[in-house]
């Protein structure tokens, strides 16, 4: 039987955020790429990039949380560039938001918090020694 996995719903947002960001920058890609192969190519290879990133994410490890920050700050900082000499946003806005959402520390909390289907046996066993002196 699968356990299911209890995501914080923060995680989740962000999680979402990034597919919304892979397909929006997928279409506005392909619309504005002009056929030119190669950034077609890699305009696809980053939306799935971004897909594959989604769904590491929702893991919500504290590690996957830093490299999520990574790849947007990249992604925010190509785009930024990339505006700056072709005027092409692409999914820079979109990445601009998920940055922001990353790094607001409610989400931060949420990314580094232990999971109660990931917690071993001690961690139970303090809860439960928690809870009866509680009483």
């Amino acid at each position: 039987m699968a356990r299911q996995q209890d995501t914080h719903p923060l995680i989740a947002v962000v999680s979402r955020l990034l597919v919304a960001q892979a397909f929006a920058s997928a279409l506005i890609g392909i619309a504005f790429s002009r056929r030119h192969v190669p950034w077609l190519v890699l305009t696809i290879l980053v939306a799935v990039a971004l897909c594959g990133l989604a769904a590491v994410v929702r893991s919500g490890s504290h590690t996957t949380w830093l490299v999520a920050i990574c790849v947007e700050s990249a992604l925010t900082a190509v785009g930024l560039f990339r505006f700056g000499y072709a005027s092409y946003m692409g999914g820079t806005l979109l990445s601009i938001a998920t940055l922001g959402t990353l790094l607001h520390p409610a989400v931060a909390r949420a990314f580094a918090a232990t999971p109660s289907w990931q917690a071993g046996p001690a961690e139970h066993a303090g809860l439960a020694d928690a809870r009866s002196e509680a009483r």
